[in-house]
């Protein structure tokens, strides 16, 4: 049994159970028999108090997981830059074949088409080719005179563009309004004596839309400039003015 004991405190691990063999001595006087499960408890006993409690741990735990690293797929990679470079020089290729073909063939749609956008814009008429309007309804009684190059009348009713263009101004004093119309960049009438007025500044006027107003106690006159100079190159035909010059 001692030799048992030995052997269990060189290995340093606690124990559970031993078999122990009991020689009989031939010496000693006959004992009575222990049982042979108290036997085993006492040299279990003995080697754990030996043992000072010693209790391997073991972490049991599951360990952890390896992170996940995201790679990137070569083989896709390599087919979106082939596909890139692919439509790249596509591109490049068909840049060259129009530019080729510009050189050599200057009227082809493609030239048409861009030459389109660099055409210059045309040229805007000049005063004396615009078609004058009067300046009263249809239906209006006023009579319109023209004096030193000015159409003027005094009457209740509304009051008309000589032509098609934009106000530019509008001013009021002393209960009149004074209407400015801009027909060209060059070319301008000014109306006088409105007692109210219908278009602000910015608005696009026509011939037959009204763009102001008289209650007939004032005179209203229409005058005529180019350039900043008052124009009295035009006559009266009825009611319209026509231009005297060509």
């Amino acid at each position: 049994m001692n030799e048992q004991l030995d052997y269990a405190e060189m290995l340093e691990i606690p124990v559970n159970t031993v078999n122990v063999t009991k020689k009989r001595s031939i010496f000693k006087r006959k004992q009575k028999a222990q049982p042979q499960d108290d036997i085993k408890d006492l040299v279990v006993e003995s080697v754990n108090e030996r043992m000072g409690a010693y209790v391997i741990s073991e972490d049991v735990s599951d360990p952890p997981k390896p992170e996940k690293i995201k790679t990137v797929n070569a083989g896709k990679r390599d087919k979106k830059t082939v596909i890139l470079w692919t439509e790249a020089a596509l591109v490049g290729i068909l840049a060259i074949g129009i530019f080729i073909t510009n050189l050599l063939m200057p009227s082809t749609v493609i030239n048409t088409f861009l030459s389109s956008f660099s055409k210059p814009s045309e040229e805007e008429p000049v005063y004396s080719q615009l078609t004058l309007s009067p300046i009263v309804g249809d239906f209006s009684d006023a009579e319109v005179s023209l004096n030193d190059g000015v159409l003027c009348f005094t009457a209740e009713g509304s009051v008309y563009p000589v032509c098609g263009g934009t106000v530019a101004a509008v001013q009021e004093a002393n209960g009149t309004y004074t209407m400015e119309i801009a027909h060209t960049s060059t070319f301008k009438s000014v109306i006088t004596g409105l007692n109210s007025a219908y278009s602000a500044v910015g608005t696009k006027v026509a011939q037959n839309i009204p763009v102001g107003y008289s209650d007939g106690k004032g005179e209203v006159r229409v005058t005529l400039y180019d350039n900043g100079v008052a124009l009295n190159c035009f006559t009266l035909n009825g009611e319209t003015p026509v231009w005297t010059v060509q």
